[in-house]
């Protein structure tokens, strides 16, 4: 049973990937539909950010109260009305507005099934999870790209989604006595979970590192998603067709890192796949720092997929464990809320930087990612070390 519900709780990562990369890509299109300026996109981007920290910092009170299997349940309905909600806005208030649910739905899950995952699976089961989010986030440009020229349009491509995220859902809500099951049947002693503040987290040792260094990974995958194909067309002189081919080389690179990472993770401990991680990713930076030609770029981009991909599931792996079970749901939903910064500010100021001073600064930008990243990595293992836990 035990392996019937993580099929499920992969189910339900594609879910939570699958609205992410819906508004990108149909963006455009809705712009031009309700004349507004291409800069509004970013107020909603924000207003889905910020319900996704104030859900990530309430889902430890939520889930020892409700439990994982019905705050995902739920958090997953949220996320089908906004959907439905989307084949019937007519204005950008509405948007705005739908972008709440979306943001609060996709907080809960995120940091409930992180936490579920590290507690009562492997490590190559975490990285595999990681590898479903990927999936979402990959098939909701394909199926928004075929309604964008059709009648349908737009309005058209959330619909489809939402029979998906819908599908999700009702295998959610019906499998939740599966939960109870495998809890019953689990040889693994449950243990209480404690709920702690922010100001109780803060003392903890390693725990600030822990949101750095969230912060930073996501913050690099997606400066890199995010500006890789600006930077080709800006500073390299491609055609954005030829830039955009190549950035997919970046997204193949994230998907196999976290694919390869579930097949190490049988032989290798996480400290030992981050270590490998960090040596791809430095040789990454390298070559995209160096004066050299599109195809190296491709090879640099992909090396910075393959290095940083395998990073958010294993320092999530590594959360009970460094600081214990009883305390990680409330560890990870910070860690949570520290990568949706990570995500919302850090690209942005890439592309401000680009703007004053050109998108040279792009590969400049992640190389100063790249070391907070290593600084970060190196005090959490100090950190460890002393409180006698094993960083081999």
């Amino acid at each position: 049973m035990a392996t019937i519900l993580l099929i499920i709780i992969y189910f339900a990562f594609i879910g939570l990937g699958l609205p992410d990369s819906l508004f990108g890509t149909a963006w455009p299109a809705i712009y031009n539909e309700f004349g507004l300026p291409f800069s509004y996109g970013s107020l909603i981007t924000i207003i889905m950010t910020v319900g996704i920290i104030i859900s990530s910092m309430l889902s430890d009170r939520l889930i020892a109260r409700f439990g994982t299997g019905k705050v995902t349940a739920i958090s997953t309905a949220l996320t089908v009305f906004a959907l439905i909600g989307h084949t019937v806005c007519g204005n950008f208030l509405v948007l705005c507005l739908l972008a709440v649910p979306l943001g609060l739905g996709a907080g809960a899950v995120d940091t409930g099934l992180n936490n579920y995952v590290a507690i009562h699976y492997s490590s190559a089961q975490m990285s595999l999870l990681h590898c479903f989010f990927g999936v979402g986030i990959s098939i909701s440009p394909f199926i928004m790209s075929r309604f964008l020229d059709s009648a349908d349009g737009w309005r058209g491509g959330y619909r489809f989604a939402f029979f998906i995220q819908l599908a999700i859902a009702l295998i959610l809500f019906f499998t939740l006595p599966l939960w109870k099951k495998v809890a019953d049947t689990s040889e693994k002693e449950e243990v209480p979970t404690k709920v702690l503040s922010l100001r109780e987290l803060i003392k903890i040792p390693g725990v600030k590192t822990m949101w750095l260094l969230f912060l930073v990974s996501c913050a690099i995958e997606y400066t890199a998603g995010g500006w890789g194909s600006t930077y080709l067309v800006e500073r390299k002189g491609m055609p954005a067709d030829n830039a955009a081919q190549i950035v997919l080389f970046y997204y193949l690179g994230l998907t196999v890192g976290r694919l390869l990472s579930g097949i190490l993770a049988t032989k290798l401990s996480c400290w030992q796949i981050i270590r490998i991680g960090l040596a791809v990713l430095g040789l990454a930076v390298i070559l995209l720092l160096l004066p050299v030609p599109a195809v190296v770029i491709a090879v640099g981009l992909f090396l910075v997929g393959l290095g940083n991909g395998p990073m958010f599931p294993n320092f999530t792996y590594l959360t009970p464990i460094n600081f214990g079970e009883d305390i990680s749901q409330s560890v990870i939903g910070t860690q949570m809320a520290a990568s949706s910064v990570g995500i919302m500010v850090i690209p942005a100021f890439c592309g401000l930087l680009g703007q004053v001073f050109g998108m040279g600064v792009f590969p400049i930008y992640l190389c100063g990612l790249f070391l907070l990243m290593l600084l970060g990595f190196e005090s959490l293992q100090r950190t460890m070390k002393r409180a006698g836990k094993s960083i081999r």
